[in-house]
């Protein structure tokens, strides 16, 4: 901790030297003064309660508590991710992780294996759909919910661990080797009849291009004329995915997206950077109320571009930017530096989180701050609500026999 002391001494020598306006200054000195105030109150706390508490703290959990309520102050999307979490990181980010290839989840107080993947090691070890966990490494897991056990099964390729499960009453112990697991995020592409091609598109990880592109190449060979681009539910990823994707239906040097921030080192301005596959395509998009970030970045831009038709329900309205940087120890810290805006110049950002007071929740940006922007074609746009659609489709109501509630099924990719 001496350390960041002499650090922050050191920040507030520095402006001493530079060429400045003496209330900017003061103004920087005061700021620096707090920051090294509240870091010196935070070490004296837990101090006194490491020394003083009734019962031994535990300083892991203690330190990410903190970390978490300070973050939250914030916004939902700046996040701290430990060294524990790592693999569902990854998960996210590149639809890879270390773990044993199988889709488990929570039946009562038990966690149960759903479906054990084809070729994955859950599999090739002879895990089957039902069978029950009840230890790992010869550690219980009586009271462990579904994520505790998954985040147990992930971990490093090529380390292994033993797990016992129940099957028919019997206990069975397995041994597993962790493997890449690697799910593509076009789960589904196919013709809906003999011009219409379909590809569904369920998250913007590090291979969303290639595999929009394949999909998109291999239905044209098949006679495709018109696409339907399905991004239903899909919660976002990677910014640099999304512009490939817009840029498969533009033409080349089109603006797609900018993102601009405090820090004026981060903003910048995407552009097709390549010649489009098919700028003439008609083109469907489906969204919905959970399609965020990047699948409004793509919906939106072919909106304002009106290379597209947009049908659905308003999107979520995500138009924060993060940054995923390094810390020590094998965690990182995924950070809001930006906010991002469609070729029409809109930011489709819903909640403000920069005007509530400390605990509250963020509310929607007001009805009059919203501005109105137009399309390539004149058509009138609107910031701050999400996407909304050019076409309204409502959601249907289905009989309850259709249906599971998320209390019932909590599936985990492990």
């Amino acid at each position: 901790m001496k350390i960041i002391h002499y650090l922050f001494l050191f920040l507030l020598i520095i402006p001493v030297a530079n060429v400045q306006a003496q209330p900017e200054l003061e103004e920087q000195q005061d700021v620096d003064f707090e920051i090294l105030k509240n870091l010196e109150l935070f070490e004296l706390v837990y101090k006194t309660i490491d020394l003083n508490y009734v019962d031994e703290p535990d300083p892991g959990a203690l330190m990410k508590a903190a970390i978490d309520a300070m973050l939250y102050e914030l916004d939902p999307y700046t996040n701290y991710i430990p060294e524990s979490l790592i693999e569902d990181y990854k998960l996210m980010s590149t639809g890879q992780y270390g773990g044993i290839g199988a889709i488990i989840r929570q039946a009562g107080e038990d966690v149960i294996v759903v479906d054990p993947h084809e070729g994955f090691p859950a599999q090739k070890a002879g895990l089957m759909a039902g069978d029950i966990f009840l230890e790992i490494d010869g550690k219980s897991l009586d009271a462990l919910t579904s994520d505790e056990v998954s985040e147990k099964l992930k971990g490093k390729p090529g380390t292994s661990l033993d797990v016992k499960i129940e099957r028919n009453g019997k206990p069975i112990i397995v041994k597993l080797v962790r493997e890449e697991i690697k799910f593509s995020p076009v789960p589904y592409f196919g013709m809906l009849d003999a011009e219409i091609g379909y590809i569904k598109l369920s998250s913007f990880t590090q291979t969303a291009f290639e595999d929009v592109q394949a999909a998109f190449v291999n239905l044209k060979g098949e006679g495709m004329k018109k696409l339907v681009l399905d991004l239903r539910g899909n919660g976002g990823g990677l910014v640099v995915e999304a512009v490939k994707i817009v840029n498969i239906f533009i033409e080349k040097e089109t603006e797609i997206v900018s993102i601009r921030g405090r820090d004026e080192a981060v903003n910048k301005t995407y552009k097709a950077f390549m010649k489009g596959l098919d700028t003439k395509m008609p083109l469907v998009v489906l969204v919905d109320g959970n399609s965020a970030s990047a699948s409004e970045i793509v919906s939106g831009a072919l909106q304002d571009l009106d290379r597209a038709v947009i049908l659905g329900q308003t999107s979520y309205g995500k138009g924060l930017v993060q940054r995923p940087m390094d810390l020590k120890y094998n965690a990182k810290v995924k950070v809001t530096i930006a906010k991002y805006y469609t070729p029409s110049g809109r930011c489709i950002q819903k909640l403000d989180y920069s005007h509530r007071q400390a605990g509250d929740q963020a509310g929607a940006i007001s009805d009059s701050l919203l501005t109105t922007f137009k399309t390539k074609n004149g058509r009138t746009v609107i910031d701050g609500r999400g996407v909304e659609p050019d076409l309204v489709i409502p959601n249907k109501e289905y009989s309850i026999l259709t249906t599971i509630s998320p209390g019932e099924v909590d599936l985990i990719i492990s």
